[in-house]
């Protein structure tokens, strides 16, 4: 029998691509050693209030798409990192969610996009403020690795990050790379 592989995951930043800190685990169990440690929102709404305050730095949280953003609202400053999940090309609850977490929330922590991180998907991520990516797109981590990011040069719509303003249009905005 053929064991299917496993595709290779690289994190990837805006800076490059660089040694992942973190692991995701199933548990809190998982708190009791050394390391960072990204849990299910379950997991994590299950820790006891002063374990998550004195464990901020070694906390993220992993939301699924189906996952309400609410239920962490108020506990945003608990965690240094908030992973979205992307488990379908075609489900973009998570884009929202990422929106939301900067847009609404002003979270300043990482976000970021875990599962079908796309060739197409990156430069709307990286505009509505996504940080951090969990890449195994075989297209995509080629592109990486030579510096391109795609997307497009002109877009109509404000985001997260801050552009200039195009030149003629109030409303139209141009990319900076």
């Amino acid at each position: 029998m053929i064991e299917p592989m496993t595709p290779e995951i690289r994190l990837w930043t805006p800076e490059g691509f660089r040694e992942d800190e973190w692991a995701h685990a199933e548990n809190a169990d998982a708190l009791s050693g050394n390391g960072r440690f990204i849990l299910p929102l379950q997991a994590f709404l299950d820790l006891d209030p002063e374990v998550r305050r004195s464990a901020k730095e070694r906390l993220g949280v992993m939301l699924q798409p189906g996952d309400q953003l609410e239920k962490i609202a108020d506990l945003l400053d608990q965690l240094s990192l908030v992973a979205l999940a992307f488990p379908v090309f075609s489900d973009g609850r998570s884009f929202s969610k990422g929106e939301l977490l900067r847009g609404r929330y002003h979270f300043e922590g990482a976000v970021r996009a875990t599962g079908q991180v796309l060739v197409d998907q990156l430069p709307h991520m990286l505009r509505l403020g996504f940080d951090e990516f969990e890449i195994s797109n075989p297209v995509l981590l080629k592109r990486l690795e030579g510096g391109r990011t795609g997307g497009l040069g002109l877009y109509y719509q404000p985001a997260a990050v801050s552009e200039p303003k195009g030149p003629k249009y109030s409303w139209r905005r141009i990319r900076n790379s």
